[in-house]
């Protein structure tokens, strides 16, 4: 597959007006002012904020989804398990909140979308054109020149099932991806629900979790395999040694008693990392009734 337009310009100041439709994309004219100026910081720096979410179904949470993006106004916005089909997708709702839409989904399962207030330069789905291409879990939206790729690893259901060999199988497939498409030395975001708890400190006692699909130990070295292509994982960059979760079951009381899992990540490439100020887990979103199990995680980058 050749290589996708966009790719040889990483500037994040040289925005290009220019971009092409296809199916699930839906853009809104360019919103004056997408990437804010932070009075905080010199003139010549700007803020960029990105975030992730698992939704759970955007139909039951788009009230969230909506609150949240008014109240806090990333840049970008992804959402995993979507669980709605093209259709249904609520395009006008989130146009209106000031958001184009580039989503691919399903009936009941999976579905990814990435909303950003600039239009974006290219958009592709999947790994690869044609079938078995993982178009409900994975899309990569270039903004602004840099490639934002939204991720929904399956979660392997358990460890002696096909479904984990597939989910090991994934991890692989996405690693050869990054290797013949991107550059580790050029600025690219890769987050989203990506089922995996990489150390002890991202799971609550961890020494009961050895056999979940999410922190078995071969599920751990393959999701490690991707990320030392040149991904740097930005909330332990940020903090080291804080325990935080991003997701807790919705039986036996988890979330009241934090028995939960960091499995929801926001990665980037060297030259964006080092320009990432702040990576918060906004816990808010899972106290809401009728939420997700999932929460937000964010980062903001002075660019």
């Amino acid at each position: 597959m050749p290589r996708h337009a966009g790719y040889e310009h990483y500037s994040l100041r040289s925005f290009s007006r220019e971009y092409r439709r296809c199916p699930g994309w839906v853009v809104q004219p360019r919103l004056p002012c997408a990437f804010v100026l932070n009075p905080h910081v010199s003139p010549s720096s700007f803020t960029v904020k990105i975030a992730t979410y698992n939704v759970n179904s955007i139909r039951k949470r788009l009230p969230i989804v909506v609150e949240w993006l008014r109240q806090n106004q990333p840049d970008i916005m992804c959402l995993q398990e979507t669980k709605v089909q093209d259709h249904e997708f609520p395009v006008e709702i989130l146009k209106e909140a000031g958001y184009s839409s580039m989503y691919r989904g399903m009936k009941s399962f999976n579905g990814i979308a990435t909303l950003t207030r600039e239009p974006a330069e290219h958009v592709f789905f999947g790994l690869h054109e044609g079938p078995d291409n993982e178009d409900c879990r994975i899309v990569q939206t270039v903004v602004d020149g840099v490639p934002i790729i939204n991720s929904y690893a399956p979660q392997g259901h358990s460890i002696s099932s096909d479904k984990y060999t597939f989910k090991l199988a994934w991890f692989r497939r996405i690693h050869r991806y990054f290797q013949e498409h991107l550059d580790p030395a050029k600025p690219a975001v890769w987050l989203g629900d990506l089922n995996v708890a990489p150390e002890p400190i991202d799971v609550y006692h961890p020494d009961r979790r050895v056999n979940d699909p999410d922190f078995h130990i071969d599920a751990r070295n393959a999701f490690k395999e991707v990320v030392a292509w040149g991904w740097i994982d930005l909330f332990r960059k940020l903090h080291p040694e804080r325990i935080q979760y991003t997701y807790w079951d919705y039986f036996r009381s988890a979330f009241k008693n934090n028995w939960g899992w960091r499995i929801d990540h926001l990665m980037a490439t060297a030259p964006l990392a080092g320009k990432c100020s702040r990576v918060e887990v906004d816990v808010e979103p899972r106290k809401l009734p009728d939420t997700s199990d999932h929460t937000i995680v964010w980062a903001e980058f002075e660019i």
